[in-house]
């Protein structure tokens, strides 16, 4: 088996280094930090934390270095999806590709360039520490699926996650993984940005009586969409949002490590994802609509101060 990890920033790297623990897996990281890059093909890929090993994937910025692979993992920020796929899509002619990236819109794209596709969820967080050194802060399962407009198939998806979980990142195939993909959404759009504007820890940020509210009801409004389109969400976004703050107490969501960062954030995806389905099925969410305008503001003062 052949899988190529597009994107190897945290989450993709969480991937890579997993799956490269399999000696039967030839496992390629593509990535444009050729720092990061540069250091994985010298010393391996390193994680600590909740995960801690060392392992050796392929890694390369150059996507004409990587071969054709049977599976695809697209882990980039949203924002980078499209530009990411049409460097990498000759590589899939003839495999499958998983979306495990935040946000609502993905997989669309990434069908406009390869034959199957799957929709993924991963919970599993962390932090790029110094180039080839990743850090997971979180745990957690991933979930995937076929992407119901363009499909791959069922023994794509059950391949992929069985390979997932034996390599210790435990994935379950689904035949329908909207529910765990729209939580994720759900838990993402209410938390990240108030991490973002507020500069607080996750933990912190809800023990905030006025900002869990507005946690709450940026909840309220995703879970009135996902209802719209019949969606059965895998769990209770708001029971996730406080078993969070419970494990992970001081974790920075990853919009928050954005904006310190200076870097553009996934917010179109996020809270944008749930207006534009909002709009489409007659759902109100101007809470979301507003935190959307707030972080794209905070976003343009970053670009005036530089």
């Amino acid at each position: 088996m052949k899988v190529c990890i597009v994107g190897s920033g945290a989450i993709g790297s969480l991937f890579a280094a997993h799956l490269a623990k399999n000696e039967a897996i030839e496992v390629w990281a593509f990535d444009l930090d050729q720092p990061h890059i540069d250091a994985i093909n010298a010393q391996g890929l390193r994680l600590s934390g909740v995960s801690d090993l060392v392992s050796h994937p392929h890694a390369t910025s150059d996507p004409d270095e990587i071969p054709a692979c049977d599976f695809g993992i697209i882990a980039t920020k949203a924002l980078h999806t499209r530009a990411a796929i049409e460097a990498t899509a000759r590589v899939f002619e003839n495999g499958a590709v998983c979306s495990v990236q935040n946000g609502a819109g993905n997989e669309e794209i990434i069908a406009e360039f390869v034959p199957r596709v799957m929709r993924g969820t991963t919970f599993p967080a962390g932090h790029i520490v110094t180039p080839g050194h990743v850090e997971q802060d979180t745990g957690g399962k991933t979930w995937m699926g076929p992407f119901e407009p363009k499909p791959a198939t069922m023994d794509e998806v059950t391949r992929l996650a069985e390979a997932l979980s034996q390599a210790g990142m435990e994935t379950l195939a689904m035949e329908d993984a909207r529910g765990a993909q729209w939580t994720k959404l759900i838990f993402n759009a209410a938390t990240n940005p108030i991490g973002a504007l507020t500069q607080l820890p996750h933990g912190v940020a809800c023990d905030q009586e006025q900002v869990r509210r507005l946690i709450s009801g940026l909840v309220a409004e995703g879970v009135a969409v996902a209802g719209a389109l019949g969606i059965e969400l895998d769990s209770d976004p708001e029971k996730l949002i406080d078993h969070a703050r419970e494990v992970a107490y001081n974790h920075k969501a990853s919009m928050l490590q954005d904006v310190q960062a200076g870097r553009r954030t996934e917010v179109a995806a996020l809270n944008g994802g749930i207006v534009a389905f909002g709009e489409a099925n007659q759902v109100p969410t101007p809470l979301n609509a507003a935190i959307w305008a707030l972080i794209e503001g905070l976003e343009h003062s970053m670009t005036r101060n530089n």
